[in-house]
């Protein structure tokens, strides 16, 4: 086991995290603060320390699969480097776990400008729990989609919730954009089939089609996905391009076993995260992502449309160990 050698490391305003991810604080001081904590005392770190740091990972909801990794990994680079300095652990736990986060791959657009090439319209469906903020996540998109000059179709398909369809329709009236909406009680893959036909007779950029959060049980939610991937697939035969799965940050846990649930139901291929702001509980991030080797897409870091950001994992890493 190498041993690292540590010294205090001094604050240098120029190195803090961007403006824009301030919404992580709550999981960043939780992170250093217990990191801090395990150094106290020490004038080496040992494997003590690591065992340390590996259970403020796991309680930092990373998970175990991941902290595991991430441990692994570290003590390799260790024994490698030899002797470093505080600073340099942060980099080096900062450099592994980025790599643990898978990159988006194509067809799942990286951007709101939809700068990868698809065939119009770009199909995401939405897909997660009730509770999460699925819907107001697909409101938030609505508007930086609309807001870079796309043309948008919302497709109100999660009929069991009157709420959620006209929780839509006032974003719809907000965003300007284009709704279909059958109603109450109504075929949820009717309603997708008819959003997607719209979306190609209005020549839109993307159609966003929201779903049921809760159905009766694994059965029924496997096959109401499954019915409505094959009836949108009727009418355009590459749709949907994503399937975003939301998570909200704050269940810790919960959410792995929602990606459990959602994964083996149908092809998650994006992340969404939410209520980043108001935990200490980002770590999920980290671990669902590495977990399920699904890439994140969205962080949510606050209530504005604004505050529902494209997801930079290196931006996200070092914001975390940043003090």
């Amino acid at each position: 086991m190498a041993l690292f050698n540590l010294f205090q490391k001094k604050e240098n305003p120029d190195t803090r995290p961007e403006e824009g991810l301030k919404g992580l604080e709550k999981t960043r001081e939780s992170l250093l603060s217990r990191i801090g904590k395990a150094f106290v005392g020490r004038k080496q770190v040992d494997s003590d320390f690591l065992d340390e740091l590996e259970e403020i990972l796991i309680t930092s909801d990373v998970g175990v699969e991941t902290t595991v990794e991430i441990i692994k990994r570290l003590e390799a680079r260790a024994n490698k480097d030899k002797y470093l300095q505080q600073s340099e652990l942060y980099q080096l736990l900062s450099e592994e776990i980025e790599s643990l986060i898978p990159d988006i791959q194509p067809p799942v657009a990286n951007d709101f400008d939809l700068s990868v090439e698809h065939t119009k319209p770009y199909v995401i469906m939405v897909v997660g729990v009730n509770g999460v903020g699925k819907t107001t996540t697909i409101g938030k998109l609505a508007h930086h989609f609309a807001a870079a000059g796309k043309k948008v179709v919302l497709g109100a398909a999660d009929t069991f919730r009157a709420a959620a369809v006209d929780q839509l329709g006032i974003w719809k009236d907000r965003t300007g954009v284009e709704i279909v909406s059958h109603g109450m009680n109504a075929d949820p893959a009717a309603v997708a089939f008819d959003a997607v036909k719209k979306g190609v007779e209005m020549e839109a950029d993307v159609v966003i089609i929201d779903t049921a959060g809760r159905l009766h049980n694994k059965v029924g939610l496997m096959n109401e996905l499954a019915k409505m991937k094959r009836v949108v697939q009727k009418f355009r035969e590459d749709a949907p391009q994503e399937v975003l799965l939301v998570l909200d940050a704050t269940t810790g846990q919960n959410a792995f076993e929602q990606a459990r649930e959602f994964t083996s139901a149908t092809k998650v291929n994006a992340l969404a995260v939410t209520k980043l702001d108001g935990t200490a509980k980002g770590g999920v991030v980290i671990g669902v992502s590495n977990e399920f080797g699904i890439p994140v897409k969205y962080i949510g870091l606050g209530e504005k449309a604004e505050n529902l950001q494209l997801f930079h994992k290196a931006d996200f890493v070092r914001s975390l160990f940043q003090p």
